[in-house]
Formats: C-alpha cells, structure tokens, sequence
C-alpha cells in the first residue's frame, strides 16, 4: 500500500503523519510525505530549508519503525492541493492522509482549502485527521 501523507510541519501535519505510521505498519505500506512549495522558484532559500528540515524531521520518525518512507519537496508552481492530487496520480497513491484546520466559510472562499481540493478531486480515498 502506498500512502501519501500531505506535510508541512504543523501540528495536524504531524498528527496525519503519525496516523500513515500506524496504516503502513498494519497494511504493510510504504509512506511518501510530500511538502508543497506554492510560488515554484521564486519562493526564498529560507523556506526552502525549512521544507527540507521538516521533511527530514518526518522521514526519522517513520524510519524508526523500520517502514519504507520517501521524502518529495514539490515545487512544481502549483496549489498544494493540486500538487498532492497530481502526485498521487502520478505515483499510484493507495491512500492520501492530510491535516485539516478549522477556518471561517469567508477564509475558505478567500484562501482555498487545500484538503477540501484534495478530498474531491483525489484519485484515490483520503483521510483527515483534525
């Protein structure tokens, strides 16, 4: 089973990333945590290594019980959500794990939701964890 786990170093993120742990362990899975850098090139050097800190971070906490775990910094100028829906498709994702955060029906309309493009457009099943 492959699961992707949509990361970006919060609280949630990190709630969802303990959950893929637990589904890879018990369906004996493989975990891609795949951060999304929204902008492409011109997002700064700064959040760029933030990215890779925290992608690093996750990966030790999957490799510790020994579960096959990939790390994939996107930067491909897309919207979050698009991109974790792309690469889904692209890798043949099984499941798709995100972190969902409590907005205002105006923050939504305003700024998206990232889990809410993933959950309808997915090509595959997809969990939230709040």
């Amino acid at each position: 089973m492959n699961i992707l786990v949509g990361y970006d170093g919060s609280k949630v993120a990190n709630d969802a990333l303990k959950l893929a742990k637990q589904h890879a362990k018990a369906f004996d899975g493989k975990v891609h945590i795949v951060t999304s850098m929204e902008g492409g090139p011109e997002v700064p050097r700064e959040d760029f290594e933030k990215a890779e800190k925290d992608l690093n971070y996750a990966k030790s906490v999957i490799r510790k019980e020994d579960i096959p775990c990939e790390t994939h910094l996107s930067v491909r100028g897309l919207e979050p959500g698009e991109d974790l829906v792309q690469f889904a498709e692209e890798n043949q994702i099984d499941q798709i794990i995100v972190g969902i955060r409590r907005r205002s029906r105006v923050g939504k309309l305003v700024f998206g939701s990232t889990a809410q493009y993933v959950i309808l457009e997915a090509p595959c099943p997809v969990l939230t964890v709040k």
